[in-house]
């Protein structure tokens, strides 16, 4: 027969509020303690009754993430994250792709909520996004997820987990003029998100303060999309004058800037520097070995997963949580440092 909370208890010598207690992650027991229910429970091969679970807590154990694009490569690192951490609490997760559309957006928030999700994760806010309105009006539990929606009114009081891109655009543009470099394109993302915003600002202020020109035709917004940086990166490299090194950012914009710089029979990074941000596993691979900023996207997923399902029990604190990721610059070849070092 299959093992009940009851079995746990006996087995365990405790009581089967405490063996509940442990089970879902909640506070009331000590560590040592819990760690030996869960052991007594995986021998005992427990499974939790999800369906009663709900019917007595009038919730559905359901989480809901929406997120851009599931063909880019950050995402299921992301997703990978918020799905072990939520599964380890007893939570599914449904997904929903919105191909950067507001109103998509929408339709999977209404959707989303129309199955009685106990909470959602949305990575794909934009800095004013209107969509989330109706979560703050009725105090429905949500988190945002590497981007912030920091225009909004009530951005006060929203939770979130993302990585200091602000800094990381700074530390590639710091890293690429200790090379040699003065001819810098940005690849940008979408100037209404705040990633592409805050990259932006932080390179734009790491050539001033290394007295680097910015060029405006150097210049592109990308949307985020491969095909687009491919483009924008073969017309910057048919100028006379071309860009020496393309800060790009986000690693899957950078594998279409790679691509174009390939086609165009140069090379990386003897002709043209190369660094991307988010630190996806392709980035790491033999013949690509892309310099790049680590996001911590599972760390990420984590962690968000965590807040919410805390703001769910009531065991959230009563200040909103704000948490910045430090960004780390990855050095890799494509930038030239394995080959020829600091030049300045």
């Amino acid at each position: 027969m299959k093992a009940t909370i009851k079995d746990i208890a006996k087995a365990a010598n405790v009581s089967p509020t405490a063996v509940s207690m442990a089970i879902n992650n909640r506070r009331g027991v000590s560590q040592q303690t819990r760690k030996r229910i869960l052991r007594i429970a995986k021998k005992l091969n427990y499974t939790p009754n999800y369906a009663a679970r709900s019917l007595i807590s009038k919730r559905s154990c359901t989480l809901g993430l929406i997120i851009s694009d599931i063909a880019d490569p950050f995402y299921p690192e992301l997703a990978k994250g918020i799905e072990e951490k939520a599964n380890s609490l007893g939570y599914s997760i449904i997904l929903c792709n919105t191909g950067l559309s507001l109103e998509k957006e929408k339709h999977c928030a209404d959707t989303l909520l129309s199955r009685s999700v106990d909470g959602i994760i949305f990575s794909t806010v934009v800095v004013d996004d209107p969509n989330i309105n109706v979560l703050i009006d009725n105090q429905f539990p949500f988190v945002v997820i590497n981007r912030v929606p920091f225009k909004h009114p009530s951005a006060d009081k929203i939770d979130y987990v993302i990585i200091d891109s602000y800094s990381g655009g700074y530390k590639v543009i710091e890293h690429l003029y200790r090379l040699g470099h003065d001819r810098i394109a940005i690849i940008a993302g979408l100037l209404k998100v705040s990633t592409a915003v805050d990259r932006t600002k932080g390179a734009k202020k790491a050539m001033s303060d290394y007295g680097l020109k910015f060029i405006p035709k150097f210049f592109v917004e990308c949307k985020f999309s491969r095909q687009h940086a491919f483009q924008a990166a073969k017309r910057l490299l048919a100028l006379k004058k071309t860009p020496t090194a393309f800060f790009v950012q986000d690693d899957n914009m950078a594998l279409g800037v790679r691509e174009a710089v390939l086609s165009c029979g140069l090379r990386i990074p003897e002709d043209i520097a190369l660094i991307g941000f988010d630190d996806i596993d392709m980035a790491s691979l033999t013949g690509i070995e892309l310099t790049t900023i680590s996001q911590k996207t599972y760390e990420m997923g984590v962690m968000a997963t965590q807040i919410l399902i805390n703001k769910i029990n009531g065991e959230a604190p009563s200040m909103v949580n704000k948490i910045v990721l430090d960004a780390e610059l990855i050095i890799r070849k494509s930038c030239g440092f394995s080959l020829h070092g600091y030049q300045r």
